[in-house]
């Protein structure tokens, strides 16, 4: 039996551990969440990241697609192939995650952009990416039927507005030709996620896209320019 001595220095002991564990303090919020994230431009103005030109129906952000709702929004391209569509940066900002994954039997690439001002924004059904992305993405598990998970990438990627990402999109057995992008207003939301703040990225593209857009059909047959985000 353990002297009382050692059993009283043992419990206390673990009383200092268990103290400093209960009140560890957490780890901070990454820099786009924290307090002293730099203020974004004013107005905030996006490169549009498509040729609009080729555009012929525009997914609303905010709105149910296929049984579930979508924060995001996207282009449809009815008269091009897969390879016909290039999509590019529409501001600087870091490659942080990303997702590649198999739909219809084809490998299909979700990407992750964050700004330093907290606006991110993502691109989904990117079917081939240009080779500065591609080789960043053979670090991600091999891609599953289904599974658009994303994964934070050890290395943060520098992107510059008007880099070229990806050079087809869509799927290319059915020649389905369209890019999901999305963009999130992540200031001040620590540890929340992204889908709870998607905005609508109309308005920030340059006048003349912007209009067009807003002119264009809707894409979904079922919802159609339907949106909780986008105003009419």
């Amino acid at each position: 039996m353990l002297p009382k001595i050692l059993v009283i220095a043992v419990l206390i002991v673990v009383a200092i551990l268990g103290f400093g564990f209960f009140f560890r303090k957490p780890a901070g919020p990454a820099p786009w969440e924290s307090k002293s994230t730099p203020d974004c431009p004013s107005p905030l103005v996006l490169q549009t990241p498509v040729d609009m030109n080729k555009v012929t129906s525009i997914l609303y952000p905010g709105q149910v697609r296929g049984g579930d709702f979508k924060p995001h929004g996207g282009f449809r391209f009815d008269n091009s192939r897969t390879d016909e569509i290039e999509v590019k940066a529409p501001i600087d900002a870091e490659f942080d995650s990303a997702s590649r994954y198999i739909e219809q039997g084809e490998v299909q690439y979700l990407l992750d952009f964050r700004t330093s001002c907290g606006i991110m924004y993502r691109f989904d059904h990117l079917l081939t990416l240009t080779p500065k992305f591609a080789k960043v993405i053979e670090e991600l598990s091999a891609a599953k039927e289904h599974d658009s998970r994303t994964s934070r990438l050890s290395q943060k990627i520098s992107v510059t507005k008007g880099e070229i990402i990806a050079t087809a999109v869509g799927f290319r057995q059915n020649n389905n030709v369209f890019v999901d992008f999305g963009v999130y207003d992540m200031r001040g939301k620590i540890f929340s996620s992204p889908r709870e703040n998607a905005i609508c990225w109309f308005d920030l593209l340059p006048p003349e896209d912007s209009s067009k857009v807003k002119s264009l059909p809707p894409a979904d047959s079922i919802s159609g320019s339907q949106s909780t985000l986008c105003k009419p």
